[in-house]
């Protein structure tokens, strides 16, 4: 977050299916002892270091591999909004449908969401220990929610790239991630399902709302919580709940949808549920997150400019406010359209957005349509919400192809096209899109091989089928 953590001491700690876990020279993330320093003794002696080490799991998250960009545009790619045109082989070969299981970048996402979730089981598991009696019952609470409501979220995605979705193949049977849930060493933990990890998420996120503080969009919250919970309800295609969780939020007076698209980057507006705070010292790590791929050159990498068939989809309207664009050199060096959504590309400083009010409309809209209910508006009331904001006219009906298609104008360059396809048993690229054939839900590579790194240390871990 803003306030960094600056310690002269480095700890690291050993969880099971990692390589080389929380091993950072960036002074503002903790790193965890090694185990012959004894963590209980050091990090968890008392209550302020114990929040420092709370603030550390958002420092991790901050990292691109997690909630910073890359695994978001890595699925973008995939997809049929943005084009890949940078130089890193890695990513091209998830964009072409070449991805090897010794691709070193997905190892990067496996890698840095692990270390996500085993600083939080640390937390999780160490601060009922601490006797320290200046840390009230309330502050225990709070931050062992805040871990486990961190940890459930980088489960909740990490799930969606290393496993097909529940509209696939055995549906919630699918092999998913492990769930380490504890700081224990030398675990050998298989993969678990898709039914599991879901029910595990969806366990932790309802545990911990009465222990959250309201009132806050850049830190876990109780909002955030029922948020992620309506966009687990869709994904599972239980529309009651879904809608219902939508609507809640919805209701909630602390948030409501901003007037206009200068948001992204003002953590205090009303349309963030949860947002991470980034700033040129405290931020996106690499240069490949957000800020850096989205950019044309020379203020960032020129990566990830719009597609043609995305760019096309806009044009069906004119007008449409939604379409945030910046032109400029791409890395190919002809100039290119770029969304300007995350404008700081010089020092990858815009905030992520996680997850936002918007689609709380847009789930809720979806969910009454497919539930044949209307939970606090109907599915077309919702939309045109949405457009009159954006600039356009009322629509007189609404199907699940228009609701699909407003998703992808509100959400491009967020992260949320791939899922939305795949669930929806869409192909993630178009006709006339270059392997399009290869992008048919439940083709082995529109999911990311298990890193041969990590299966090299736990071959016990079974490899997603074409790799």
């Amino acid at each position: 977050m803003k306030t960094s953590i600056n310690t002269n001491n480095k700890f690291s700690v050993l969880v099971i299916l990692l390589v080389v876990l929380l091993t950072t020279s960036c002074e503002d993330k903790i790193e965890l002892l090694p185990e012959d320093l004894t963590v209980n003794e050091v990090v968890f002696s008392n209550g302020a270091l114990a929040l420092g080490a709370v603030t550390g799991i958002y420092n991790r998250a901050q990292q691109d591999d997690v909630l910073n960009g890359t695994l978001q545009f890595s699925s973008e790619w995939q997809a049929d909004n943005v084009d890949f045109i940078g130089t890193f082989t890695t990513f091209g070969e998830i964009r072409d449908y070449a991805t090897l299981a010794a691709n070193t970048s997905i190892f990067g996402m496996w890698d840095d969401n692990y270390e996500v979730i085993g600083a939080a089981n640390l937390v999780i598991d160490n601060v009922p220990l601490i006797e320290d009696v200046t840390f009230t019952a309330e502050q225990r609470s709070q931050a062992i929610a805040e871990a486990r409501f961190l940890r459930a979220l980088v489960y909740f995605n990490i799930a969606t790239v290393f496993g097909q979705p529940l509209q696939v193949g055995a549906g919630e049977n699918n092999l998913s991630v492990p769930l380490v849930t504890s700081s224990e060493l030398g675990q050998e933990l298989p993969r678990a399902t898709l039914g599991e990890v879901y029910d595990f998420v969806e366990s932790e996120f309802l545990a911990v709302i009465p222990d959250l503080a309201a009132g806050t969009r850049i830190l876990a919250n109780p909002g955030a919580c029922r948020a992620f919970l309506a966009r687990l309800y869709l994904y599972q295609e239980r529309w009651d709940d879904a809608a219902n969780f939508a609507n809640d939020v919805i209701n909630d007076s602390f948030y409501s949808l901003a007037t206009d698209y200068t948001f992204y980057d003002s953590p205090d507006a009303t349309e963030h549920i949860f947002t991470l705070l980034n700033d040129p010292v405290d931020g996106q790590d690499s240069g490949e997150g957000f800020s850096g791929l989205s950019n044309p050159v020379p203020e960032g990498r020129g990566d990830v400019p719009f597609s043609q068939n995305l760019l096309d989809a806009y044009a069906e309207e004119a007008g449409d406010l939604r379409f945030i664009t910046q032109i400029g050199p791409g890395a190919e060096g002809a100039d290119r359209i770029f969304t300007n959504k995350f404008p700081e590309g010089d020092n990858n400083s815009d905030d992520a957005p996680v997850i936002r009010v918007t689609e709380m409309y847009l789930t809720r809209a979806e969910a009454n349509l497919r539930g044949n209910t209307s939970v606090g508006a109907t599915p077309l009331d919702d939309i045109n919400a949405l457009r009159s904001r954006a600039g356009l006219s009322d629509l007189t009906s609404v199907d699940l192809g228009v609701i699909l298609n407003e998703r992808r104008k509100e959400l491009a360059f967020e992260g949320q096209r791939r899922m939305d396809l795949l669930r929806n048993n869409l192909s993630l690229r178009r006709p006339g899109q270059v392997n399009e054939a290869n992008s048919a839900p439940g083709m082995d590579k529109t999911i990311f091989p298990i890193p041969q790194t990590v299966r090299d240390l736990s071959p016990f871990l079974d490899q997603n089928p074409g790799y």
